[in-house]
């Protein structure tokens, strides 16, 4: 089982031992305010998205739930490469966190497949946070696009984003 060790983090691959701490975050209108799903109401909703992370193919899938001080706190990687996503408990937003865990998969990623030449991101326009983050990291932005994916009834629009290999 692959492991990644920084400096304050741990992330490892989901286990059905994480249902709760993913809700919590799944769960929170925060969290989700530009995820690719609404809040999740139930337990169960949680259930159904972190079994298709443990049984995403190793092929396809680099995803991780990311751990700080032993507390699962979000999850960051690819579930199907080469879209990187991420997702943090709002209380552990802005320590550094999420550039830390990204940074992570993102040095595995391109140390271990040899194949991926690059890595994408789709980003909400209006999460300036996460378009910041892509872009400390040394993503650039390569297009946009209206109206791509519907979340709770709204129409979002996109902005895309490219990290090569160097």
């Amino acid at each position: 089982m692959t492991v990644l060790v920084t400096d304050r983090l741990v992330l490892r691959r989901a286990v059905i031992g994480d249902l709760q701490a993913m809700h919590s975050v799944l769960s929170d209108v925060q969290a989700t305010r530009y995820w690719s799903t609404p809040p999740h109401d139930t337990i169960e909703q949680t259930q159904v998205w972190l079994d298709s992370m443990i049984d995403s193919p190793p092929e396809l899938s680099e995803d991780f739930v990311v751990t700080l001080g032993g507390r699962v706190v979000g999850k960051a990687g690819f579930y199907r490469l080469p879209e990187i996503g991420y997702i943090l408990h709002p209380e552990v937003w802005g320590e550094g966190i999420a550039y830390e865990a990204c940074r992570a998969v993102i040095d595995h990623v391109f140390a271990t497949r040899a194949g991926i030449g690059h890595l994408i991101a789709d980003v909400d326009p209006e999460n300036r946070k996460s378009i910041s983050l892509l872009t400390r990291l040394g993503f650039r932005k390569t297009g946009q696009r209206a109206r791509t994916i519907q979340v709770g009834g709204v129409w979002c629009d996109s902005l895309y984003f490219r990290l090569d290999r160097e």
